[in-house]
């Protein structure tokens, strides 16, 4: 009888689709692109040997997030990586079997996503961005920093922004206690942010809180711009904000976000299903203060605060 060989199967080839909100040119966008590769490959998924990974970019533009939503479910991957609650809505409405694992989505059962945060229970899980006290300590550092600022205005996109109506719920509930008012501020474009930035100038006493969501990290320098010509604390935002001369951020690292959400890609591409796979809260915060920022806006930061930053542009 002869000798037969048994023929090496070949490895496993996977497939990944990535949605994310932003631009693909910002420094921050590719910085997440190389996380996510590199954290892969940590478990052994390698690009181009064993995974095929598919990347779209919307840009802020809620058109756009709606086309890449519906091209990337009808490329048939393992899993979606999905930045951002918008970018999971928009997959929602094209399938509820293919896994969904998301980062920054602030409150996953009240948005509907999953049933509970320990049993999500059908195809989507991930890591959250937001509870209220986050949202109560952006208004203490801008009380403790400001203590002027009597009258919030709160900047966000409702096109693209489907977890505004936490963080609003969360500011309004938020604000008596340091004494401030809250005005709601909707934009949709660069001529609305200079509108509502310049009406807040009209009474005394008035500050900037940027909700984060694609249109405004895209447009952060018309935001930023707009709140220093008018002399205009303004807190909030991604890290990117205080780098760009926004005032100071107090958010989680989205970074180390985008490296665990990888860790439950490899899980699902291994077999484990997304409804058994608990979403999980973020343990790691940062606050940045930018003081040239402070000076231009003749404010003094106190020494405490400047001793809990984790970052000071000078």
């Amino acid at each position: 009888m002869p000798l037969t060989g048994r023929a090496q199967q070949p490895e496993r080839m996977g497939r990944v689709g990535v949605l994310l909100t932003t631009p693909e040119n910002e420094p921050a966008t590719q910085a997440t692109v190389t996380t996510i590769a590199q954290a892969l490959a940590r478990f052994g998924w390698v690009e181009g040997k064993n995974i095929r990974i598919d990347y779209r970019f919307a840009a802020g533009d809620p058109a756009l997030l709606k086309a890449d939503a519906e091209e990337l479910v009808g490329l048939a991957p393992d899993a979606i990586l999905a930045s951002t609650a918008s970018a999971v809505a928009a997959l929602r409405q094209h399938t509820r079997t293919t896994p969904i694992v998301f980062t920054a989505v602030p409150d996953p059962v009240e948005l509907g996503f999953v049933q509970s945060l320990a049993r999500p229970g059908a195809n989507i899980t991930g890591f959250t961005s937001f509870d209220a006290p986050i949202i109560g300590k952006w208004l203490q550092w801008l009380n403790d920093v400001a203590p002027r600022v009597t009258l919030v205005g709160v900047i966000f996109n409702p096109d693209i922004n489907v977890s505004a109506p936490l963080y609003i719920r969360a500011i309004e509930a938020s604000a008596p206690t340091f004494g401030m008012t809250v005005a709601l501020d909707p934009v949709h474009d660069d001529a609305g942010i200079e509108e509502v930035i310049a009406s807040l100038t009209h009474e005394p006493g008035g500050g900037v809180i940027c909700l984060i969501d694609s249109f405004t990290i895209t447009h952060r320098n018309v935001i930023i711009a707009a709140a220093a010509r008018a002399g205009l604390p303004l807190i909030g935002g991604t890290p990117a904000f205080p780098r760009a001369a926004g005032l100071m951020t107090y958010w989680y690292d989205p970074l180390d976000q985008y490296a665990q959400a990888a860790s439950y890609i490899d899980r699902i591409l291994k077999g484990s299903s997304p409804a058994d796979l608990p979403v999980q809260e973020p343990t790691k915060f940062s606050l940045i203060i930018n003081l040239r920022t402070a000076k231009a806006l003749g404010l003094t930061i106190p020494p405490a605060i400047l001793a809990r930053a984790d970052e000071v542009i000078e």
